[in-house]
């Protein structure tokens, strides 16, 4: 059976798309740590991020490297964080969280609670700003 991440890969469940290419999708993550806390997924369903392939971890890396340019160009930060965790949804992905300071990182804060049209429009600036790249 696919997995939530497979599914919106797919186009089966809505997202708000920052980037995608044949092997990988970039999302908005719906219970963001702050604006611009994006998702990054390999399109090939696999669980752990340390069972890819390392040509196809690479490729993922590279991929994740331009959606954070995209995100911090998008929303201003010190530094774009990456954290991989994986508990949740049985399916590899990168939290990518613009940061301002380690404490934006800190995946016991409260989430926020974004309109529909505010995470479209944030999607968005992303999403334009990885067309540039």
């Amino acid at each position: 059976m696919a997995t939530i991440f497979t599914k919106i890969a797919q186009g089966e469940i809505p997202s708000y798309k920052c980037a995608e290419n044949d092997e990988f999708y970039a999302f908005l993550d719906i219970n963001p740590l702050v604006k611009g806390h994006t998702l990054v997924i390999p399109r090939r369903e696999v669980d752990y991020i340390f069972d890819m392939e390392d040509d196809e971890i690479g490729r993922y890396q590279i991929f994740a490297k331009k959606v954070a340019r995209a995100i911090k160009a998008a929303f201003p930060c010190i530094k774009v964080g990456e954290a991989v965790l994986g508990l949740e949804v049985n399916h590899a992905h990168i939290h990518l969280v613009p940061m301002q300071s380690e404490k934006d990182l800190n995946f016991a804060n409260a989430k926020l609670k974004l309109e529909p049209a505010e995470m479209q429009e944030i999607a968005d600036k992303i999403y334009a700003e990885f067309q540039k790249l």
